[in-house]
C-alpha cells in the first residue's frame, strides 16, 4: 500500500548548516518528519543504506565530494528502487543543469529556495516514487506466485517421473533401487563432464525414465529367465521407442531430457545399437551417460537371467566396452571417479529378503 507523505523518508545533503536547518524547517512545516540531514557528502551512502529514503535533496557544490560524485556512488549500489534526486544549486548555467540531470537527478531547485516551489517539487517526486515502489512490490508478489506455481508444476512432473520409473522397474522384476543407483550415477557423471548444476539435477530426475518403454513389453519376454530368441529380441528392442512415445507431448526441459534418454540409452558408440543405429557423438550425451550408469549397475545386480557380477569383473568389462558399446570419454570419467560411484552402490544397495 502507498504510504502517506508524512511517512516518507527524505535525505538532505548540504555542506552549509544554515541550508540544512532551512530545509528541515520548510519540510517539517508541511508534515514531513522523517528527515535525515547530512553535512559531509562522504557519509551519504552510509546514511542512505541505513535510512532507505524515498527522496534525496542534494547540493551540487560541496567539499570532498560534489553532487555528481555522490550520485555516481548511489548508482553504483544498483538499487532497483533508487529514489529520485533533486539537486540544490545556486548556479543557473544550462550545461551544469544538463550534467546534473544526465548524472541521475530528476529535478532541481534553485537557491535561494522558494517555499511553494520546493514543496511542490518534493510532493510530485514523492508521488512518482511511491507509485513506482507500489508497482515494484506488486511485481515481486506476482513473481513469487509464478515461482511457487513453477515449483508446484516441477514437483508434479517429478512425482510422475518417479512413479512411472518405479512402475517400469517393477515390471522388470527389480527392487526399485536400480533406478536410484543408476540415476545418481548418471548425475555424478554429468557433473564431472561439466554439466551445469541445473542440468545435473535434470539428469538426476530424468534418467529414471530410461526403461519406461518396458511397460509395453509382454511379461513372457520381459521376465523370461533364459536368452531371448530373434523374434522376442525384436520386440524387446522396441522399448526405447515405446518409452519415447509415452514421454512425448510435454516440452518441459525435464520431459524432453527424459525422452532423449529413453530413446538413446541403447545406442552404441560403434553404431551397432538400437533403435536408430546412431554412432559416436551423434548419440546424445545424455544417452551415453545413462548407458554407462545403466550397464554397470545391471552387471553388478541380480537379474532374472543372471547372478550379480563381482565388482572387479564388472569394472574390467566396462573398460572393454569403451570405444565399442560405450563412449570412451564417459567411461574414463567413470573410472576417474570410481570411488564416488561405488559409494552410491553401497548407500543404495538392494535390500536382502529376510534381512
Amino acid at each position: 500500500m502507498m504510504r502517506a507523505h508524512d511517512e516518507s523518508r527524505i535525505l538532505i545533503v548540504d555542506d552549509e548548516p544554515a541550508n540544512l536547518k532551512l530545509l528541515e524547517k520548510l519540510l517539517a512545516s508541511e508534515g514531513y518528519y522523517r528527515l535525515d540531514s547530512v553535512q559531509d557528502p562522504r557519509h551519504v551512502v552510509r546514511h542512505y543504506l541505513d535510512a532507505r529514503p524515498d527522496l534525496i535533496l542534494l547540493d551540487i557544490n560541496m567539499p570532498y565530494l560534489d553532487g555528481y560524485q555522490v550520485m555516481a556512488q548511489l548508482r553504483a549500489l544498483h538499487d532497483p528502487l533508487l529514489p529520485p534526486v533533486i539537486i540544490l544549486t545556486a548556479e543557473h548555467g544550462r550545461d551544469r543543469l544538463l550534467k546534473a540531470l544526465a548524472s541521475g537527478a530528476r529535478d532541481y531547485i534553485s537557491k535561494p529556495f522558494d517555499r511553494s516551489e520546493l514543496l511542490m517539487r518534493v510532493r510530485n517526486l514523492l508521488d512518482a516514487h511511491l507509485a513506482q515502489r507500489l508497482l515494484h512490490e506488486q511485481k515481486e508478489v506476482l513473481e513469487g506466485m509464478v515461482r511457487l506455481r513453477t515449483r508446484e508444476l516441477l514437483e508434479t512432473r517429478l512425482q510422475v517421473v518417479r512413479r512411472l520409473g518405479r512402475a517400469a522397474e517393477y515390471r522388470d522384476n527389480e527392487t526399485g533401487r536400480h533406478i536410484i543407483r543408476m540415476s545418481r550415477t548418471s548425475a555424478l557423471l554429468a557433473h564431472h563432464l561439466g554439466w551445469s548444476e541445473g542440468e545435473v539435477e535434470l539428469m538426476l530426475h530424468a534418467s529414471p525414465m530410461h526403461d519406461l518403454g518396458k511397460i509395453g513389453i509382454p511379461d513372457a519376454i520381459l521376465l523370461k529367465p533364459g536368452p531371448l530368441d530373434a523374434d522376442e529380441w525384436a520386440i524387446m528392442r522396441q522399448h526405447p521407442v515405446i518409452g519415447a512415445e509415452l514421454l512425448a507431448g510435454d516440452d518441459s526441459r525435464l520431459m524432453t531430457l527424459a525422452r532423449e534418454i529413453a530413446l538413446s540409452h541403447h545406442e552404441k558408440w560403434d553404431g551397432s545399437g538400437y533403435p536408430r543405429g546412431l554412432a559416436g557423438e551423434h548419440i546424445p550425451q545424455s544417452g551415453r551417460i545413462a548407458a554407462v550408469a545403466d550397464v554397470f549397475d545391471a552387471l553388478v545386480s541380480v537379474r532374472p537371467y543372471k547372478p550379480a557380477w563381482p565388482r572387479e569383473e564388472a569394472i574390467a568389462y566396462l573398460q572393454q566396452l569403451a570405444g565399442k558399446h560405450l563412449d570412451p570419454r564417459v567411461v574414463e570419467v567413470f573410472m576417474r571417479h570410481l570411488p564416488e560411484v561405488l559409494a552410491i552402490q553401497d548407500r543404495y544397495r538392494d535390500l536382502v529378503e529376510g534381512a
